[in-house]
C-alpha cells in the first residue's frame, strides 16, 4: 500500500533529528513552538532546489539531502549564527520509498551534525523541488554582514574553489570527473564553525553560492568599496587558465569569503587550525567600487561585469 503525507513524515522525518530543549513543540502539531536564547537575534534563510535547475533527476537522493541543507547552512555560517531549527518542504512526483530512505538519511547527517532539528514543513506531489527554511541564532553585536568592510581589510576566502562548477561542466559534457570535484559539487561542507569563529572579528562576509566575483561584488556593493583580488592568490586556479571561468565565475562553492582587518591577520592562522578548514588571503579592500582582478604582471582586470549564477538572466 503506498504511503500517504502522515505516512512519509511519520517514517521518514519525524524522529530524524535529534531533539532540542529549545523546541517546546515540533512536528506533529500545526506550528512548531521555539524558544529563542535571550540576548540572541534569529538568522533566517530559505531557499528552493527544483529539479533539471539545481540538480539532475539522477542525483543521488543521499546526496540531494546533504546539499539541500548544505546550501541553507551556508547562509546562517556567511552570518555567524548557530543553526538551531529547519522547515523542509518536499514535492514529489511519486512516492519513492528507497529514495525517501537515501534523502532522509543524507539530510539527518548533516544535520545532528550541526545539531539542527526538523521541526516541521509539508510534504506534497508534484514535480521534484525542495524548500527549506534554516533558523539560526546569533548576538546582535558579533553578527557577520556584507556592509561592515573597511578599506585596507584583507579579503579572504575558505577552502579551495571552482570544484563544483568544473565538475558540472565536466558531467554535462560528458567528460571524466574526479572525485575530489564529485565530492565538492554533490557533498558541499558548509562552513558553519568557521563562521561561529568569525563572528565578532571579520568585518564583512558572505557564502560564495554564485560565484566569487558575484559575491564579493556584494560586499563591494554593501560596503561602498573596491575589492582588490591578486590573482596568483585565489585558491584552485594555480597556472590553468582553463579554470579562470569556473573559479571566478562557476559558484556552487559555498565556501566563505569574508574581509579582516589587516592588523588582526595572525588570528586566520589560528581561525583555520581551530577549524580545520584552509584560509586564503586573496587581497585588499580598497577606495573605490567593483572588483579588480590583478595578475602576475600587475595588470589590471576590471571584472565588474563577470556575473556569476542568477535567475532569470
Amino acid at each position: 500500500m503506498s504511503l500517504n503525507e502522515f505516512d512519509i513524515i511519520q517514517q521518514y522525518f519525524s524522529l530524524l533529528t535529534r531533539p532540542r530543549k529549545d523546541v517546546m513543540t515540533g512536528i506533529g502539531d500545526d506550528c512548531a513552538l521555539l524558544v529563542p536564547e535571550t540576548g540572541k537575534i534569529l538568522a533566517v534563510s530559505t531557499d528552493t532546489l527544483v529539479v533539471d535547475r539545481h540538480f539532475l533527476s539522477d542525483v543521488d537522493p543521499a546526496s540531494l539531502g546533504h546539499k539541500c541543507l548544505a546550501v541553507n547552512l551556508s547562509d546562517l555560517a556567511a552570518m555567524g549564527a548557530e543553526p538551531c531549527w529547519v522547515t523542509l518542504a518536499l514535492t514529489l512526483p511519486e512516492v519513492n520509498e528507497n529514495w525517501l530512505d537515501k534523502f532522509s538519511q543524507g539530510f539527518g547527517e548533516l544535520a545532528n551534525q550541526h545539531k539542527l532539528q526538523l521541526v516541521g514543513g509539508d510534504t506534497t506531489r508534484g514535480p521534484l523541488s525542495i524548500t527549506l527554511t534554516v533558523h539560526g541564532q546569533v548576538e546582535q553585536d558579533k553578527v557577520l554582514k556584507r556592509d561592515g568592510a573597511r578599506v585596507g581589510d584583507l579579503i579572504c576566502v575558505t577552502g579551495t574553489l571552482g570544484q563544483a562548477a568544473q565538475a558540472l561542466n565536466n558531467i554535462i559534457n560528458g567528460t571524466s570527473v574526479s572525485e575530489k570535484a564529485r565530492k565538492a559539487l554533490e557533498w558541499p561542507q558548509p562552513r558553519v564553525t568557521t563562521g561561529i569563529a568569525l563572528k565578532g572579528q571579520a568585518t564583512a562576509c558572505i557564502d560564495l553560492s554564485d560565484g566569487l566575483i558575484a559575491d564579493l561584488g556584494h560586499i563591494c556593493s554593501a560596503s561602498k568599496l573596491k575589492a582588490e583580488v591578486e590573482k596568483s592568490a585565489i585558491p584552485g586556479l594555480g597556472n590553468d587558465e582553463s579554470l579562470l571561468e569556473p573559479v571566478l565565475t562557476g559558484g556552487d562553492d559555498y565556501e566563505l569569503c569574508f574581509t579582516f582587518p589587516e592588523k588582526h591577520k595572525d588570528r586566520l592562522a589560528q581561525i583555520a587550525e581551530q577549524t580545520e578548514v584552509s584560509i586564503s588571503v586573496i587581497g585588499r579592500m580598497g577606495e573605490g567600487q567593483g572588483v579588480e582582478l590583478i595578475d602576475d604582471a600587475g595588470l589590471i582586470m576590471e571584472m565588474t561585469d563577470k556575473q556569476g549564477y542568477m535567475h532569470f538572466s
